[in-house]
């Protein structure tokens, strides 16, 4: 294998790491929430798909299988809200960093039901719409693959910086809770030399004052 075919590889192979995929069904019951998190990393895109499973083709979803979908990033920003729906879909690019979170609330009803929600959330490179791209730009499919490729290199690029920045928070935060620790052990071990202190100090008192020393 040549090194240019392997490098080819590895790229790709570093690509469907860094981009993630949720595809899933899940039952939600009346009057409950189920939420979904992604950590994703700033400027990053992403797009999501939902509906309601319909157990009765051909006819209307009724009012019990509706939803309400809610996402939201983990600074309490609202990226995307569908009331009493049956289906929908989002598509944004993330302004900061953390966790996003897609919430699905099904209303109470006197009649429990419990429905099948098929959700589809992809981030990174798996958001982008491949085909429209090489329609729009009407070019040849050597030059999407090219394309694809710089896409999936930045993503890795960014990714890099990304964990980078993580790792020096967590180093940070550890260099604080040593620092905290030691402060505390060195209180701790003031506040007992002081009270062994005062202990002996009160009872060398007391036995002067009753003459036994």
């Amino acid at each position: 294998m040549s090194s240019k075919v392997l490098g080819f590889t590895l790229v790709l192979t570093l690509g469907f790491f860094l981009t993630r995929i949720h595809s899933l069904r899940f039952e939600l019951q009346s009057g409950h929430t189920k939420c979904i998190a992604e950590d994703m990393k700033s400027n990053a895109m992403t797009v999501g798909k939902y509906h309601v499973v319909n157990a009765n083709e051909g006819y209307p979803l009724p009012d019990t299988h509706k939803i309400t979908v809610r996402v939201t990033s983990s600074y309490g920003n609202t990226y995307h809200q569908a009331d009493n729906v049956g289906e929908g879909q989002f598509a944004f690019q993330t302004a900061e960093a953390g966790d996003y979170m897609a919430c699905f609330f099904a209303q109470d009803h006197k009649s429990p039901a419990t429905l099948s929600v098929d959700f589809d959330w992809k981030t990174g490179i798996a958001a982008r719409d491949w085909t429209n791209v090489a329609k729009k730009g009407s070019v040849e499919a050597m030059e999407i693959e090219l394309k694809r490729m710089y896409e999936t290199v930045q993503s890795i690029h960014d990714e890099m910086f990304y964990l980078r920045e993580r790792e020096e928070e967590m180093q940070e935060l550890n260099r604080s809770t040593v620092t905290k620790m030691n402060l505390l052990s060195f209180v701790s071990l003031v506040v007992c030399l002081s009270v062994a202190g005062f202990q002996v100090w009160h009872l060398k008192t007391f036995f002067e004052k009753k003459k036994l020393i």
